[in-house]
């Protein structure tokens, strides 16, 4: 399935950017300095690229049939779980930036403490939600969904994508992960 297999690709490049984000965590615990400009750089990819672009197809396409297709168990997995899972990955996020914004104005321990606890709680986070979708979410709709109904998903999530190509969204936000990857892996 098209749209499937697009998700379960940009979960690749998320997990990329976890892995980036441990491997600076772990620095820091190691006594290295915070660098601002890159914590922004790895906030914007998140932002932007996980939640904008790839959470946006999936809560406003597949996760939204599921939910009005898939009765109860449906509504359970994706408000009580998924959606649920989402919103703590954006309070993570909006916690670090806080954490960092305090940091740069007065740089202090317990600051880059909760830089660390936040961006390793968002990681561990996405971690466990990406398997989730990938093992059980996404197989449950692929079984569950009637072959109309996803049909209709790959072909919005079709637009949905050529309208990011055209903005160049992906180039610009595997280009960031690029940039990352070489600098700390």
């Amino acid at each position: 399935m098209y749209s499937v297999d697009i998700m379960v690709m940009e979960h690749d490049n998320i997990l990329r950017l976890i892995h980036v984000v441990k491997k600076v965590c772990c620095q820091l615990i190691e006594g290295a300095k915070v660098n601002d400009e890159d914590f922004r750089k790895m906030i914007e990819f998140i932002r932007k690229y996980a939640d904008k672009h790839h959470h946006g197809k999936e809560e406003e396409i597949l996760f939204a049939e599921m939910t009005n297709h898939l009765g109860a168990m449906g509504t359970k997995l994706i408000q009580h779980g998924m959606l649920v899972e989402h919103d703590l990955g954006r309070r993570f996020i909006m916690d670090l930036e806080t954490a960092l914004n305090q940091y740069k104005e007065n740089p202090n321990v317990n600051d880059k403490l909760e830089i660390v606890a936040n961006a390793v709680g968002y990681a561990n986070l996405l971690i466990r939600h990406i398997e989730k979708e990938n093992q059980v979410i996404y197989p449950f709709a692929q079984r569950s969904l009637e072959s109309s109904i996803l049909e209709s998903v790959d072909e919005r999530v079709k637009v949905f994508e050529e309208d990011a190509t055209t903005q160049k969204v992906q180039d610009k936000y595997l280009e960031i992960l690029k940039e990352l990857e070489e600098k700390y892996n």
